[in-house]
């Protein structure tokens, strides 16, 4: 049950984001549904093969890379999921920064202890 509660709070920090940036949009409520178990079945997938092969790029930066790995994901997400579009690489970008955030904000208010 407590998947189910993680689906809700991340299809509601996505739609949070979409509200907050013209560049990123949703046609419907179910597409925010559907685009938080791609986005989530994504970054448990492929994040980890990503980051391991540009653990060497990720250290020259700082780990700023790490940030560009998150943009390309969201992008990958916006197009796979119909009825979520992200206009540009820096859409993506600030919203992947401000979907983390929103997130941490969104768990550490609703999550139980």
């Amino acid at each position: 049950m407590r998947w189910l509660w993680h689906w809700v709070l991340s299809a509601v920090s996505l739609l949070i984001v979409a509200w907050l940036f013209d560049a990123i949009w949703f046609d419907s409520v179910g597409s925010a549904f559907v685009a938080a178990i791609v986005l989530g079945l994504v970054n448990a997938i492929l994040r980890p093969i990503l980051q391991l092969l540009a653990l060497p790029v990720t250290v020259l930066t700082l780990g700023l890379f790490a940030l560009v790995i998150n943009a390309l994901l969201f992008i990958l997400t916006s197009k796979l999921v119909p009825g979520f579009h992200v206009e540009s690489f820096f859409s993506a970008f600030f919203g992947s920064i401000v979907l983390a955030i929103v997130s941490s904000i969104m768990y550490g208010l609703f999550e139980k202890k």
